[in-house]
């Protein structure tokens, strides 16, 4: 007897687990999370600096740089140091709510 394998895909997977509210927020955080750190350190390194550079124009520590942009932090960084952030690259912080299109 013949087993067929079925495949399932991890987007398949996603669009099933996206319909649990819990499941949906905080895949939704860990999104942002490392969204926000791909975006620091995209920016610190188009400007040259490194993360002690980058802290010590930010008034923070390259600890809290390094850790801010590995993702893998749970704590989500405060809008203060965001913005201080986006100061020491000369840049704008901007937030914004995108909503979802309804069918």
């Amino acid at each position: 007897m013949k087993v067929k394998n079925k495949r399932i895909t991890l987007k398949d997977v996603l669009k099933r687990e996206l319909k649990d509210p819990e499941f949906s927020f905080y895949f939704e955080r860990e999104k942002s999370i490392s969204e926000i750190a791909r975006l620091v350190r995209d920016a610190r390194l188009k400007a040259r600096l490194t993360q002690a550079q980058l802290a010590k124009k930010a008034q923070s520590s390259q600890v809290v740089i390094a850790r801010l942009e590995s993702g893998t932090d749970q704590r989500v960084p405060s809008l203060d140091l965001l913005e201080r952030i986006a100061s020491a690259l000369k840049a704008k912080l901007l937030v914004r709510f995108e909503y979802k299109k309804v069918a």
